[in-house]
């Protein structure tokens, strides 16, 4: 057997002399919980910042010195004021960007969503409002998300080269920069399940006339994990003796 020391777990993700490697953030902001079973999208909604249990775990695994972005949606600075309230300082600056709203649906916000799922046809290759090339009636087609959020993402990839960038956004966006980073056409985004709050990790990689995604995590969910840690370390209670008789 060998007596070599055992490699660090995290070895395969360093990153090769003359790579530069841009870390996208990606976070779902918190739960809405006002929109009355409607369909909401655009709409500026307030949503639910209450679990601290949550906003800690987050604040603990996001990277210091991010350079931040969100949407304009007030939900979006709701989530981002709640991670810097359980503990992440505060960035000098945070960067609000419409290319990173949620997809605009038009008409059909405000429209009950059973009601409005009911009345069109099961597509189980959507699990989304609608099929990626449809636009909502005075609104946006997936495709069109797509487009803005990739523009998004390319544009600052060329102005942060090198940093971690936290993005504060919604399901719609993350969903669409999943697609980007694996090569794949808007719709495919669909097959990725986004949780509020969870984290999606995607790093842009770039050396001389070479270009590249890693996708480290997706749908990470840290308040789990560190919610397990900090009862793992909770101080033993008073032991108890069995006595029989």
């Amino acid at each position: 057997m060998s007596n070599a020391p055992a490699k660090p777990f995290l070895v395969q993700h360093a990153i090769p002399a003359g790579v530069t490697s841009t870390r996208w953030w990606w976070v779902r902001h918190a739960p809405v919980r006002t929109d009355g079973g409607n369909i909401y999208g655009q709409f500026d909604i307030d949503c639910d910042c209450s679990d601290s249990v949550v906003f800690a775990g987050v604040a603990k695994f996001l990277p210091r010195d991010a350079v931040w972005f969100s949407s304009n949606l007030k939900r979006t600075h709701q989530t981002a004021a709640a991670i810097w309230a359980a503990g992440l300082p505060k960035p000098d600056q945070m960067h609000q960007d419409k290319a990173f709203a949620e997809q605009d649906l038009g008409e059909w916000q405000g429209m009950n969503r059973a009601a409005f799922f009911a009345a069109r046809p099961a597509s189980i290759a959507s699990y989304w409002f609608a099929p990626a090339h449809e636009r909502a009636p005075g609104g946006e087609s997936f495709n069109d998300l797509f487009d803005r959020t990739v523009a998004g993402i390319k544009r600052i990839n060329a102005e942060h080269a090198g940093k971690d960038i936290v993005c504060v956004s919604h399901g719609g966006p993350i969903k669409a920069a999943i697609a980007h980073a694996l090569g794949l056409e808007a719709g495919a985004g669909f097959a990725f399940t986004i949780d509020n709050c969870s984290v999606t990790r995607l790093d842009y990689l770039t050396s001389d006339g070479h270009t590249g995604w890693r996708v480290p995590m997706i749908n990470q969910q840290p308040w789990i994990a560190s919610h397990a840690h900090d009862a793992m370390h909770q101080p033993a209670g008073p032991e108890v003796t069995n006595k029989l008789g």
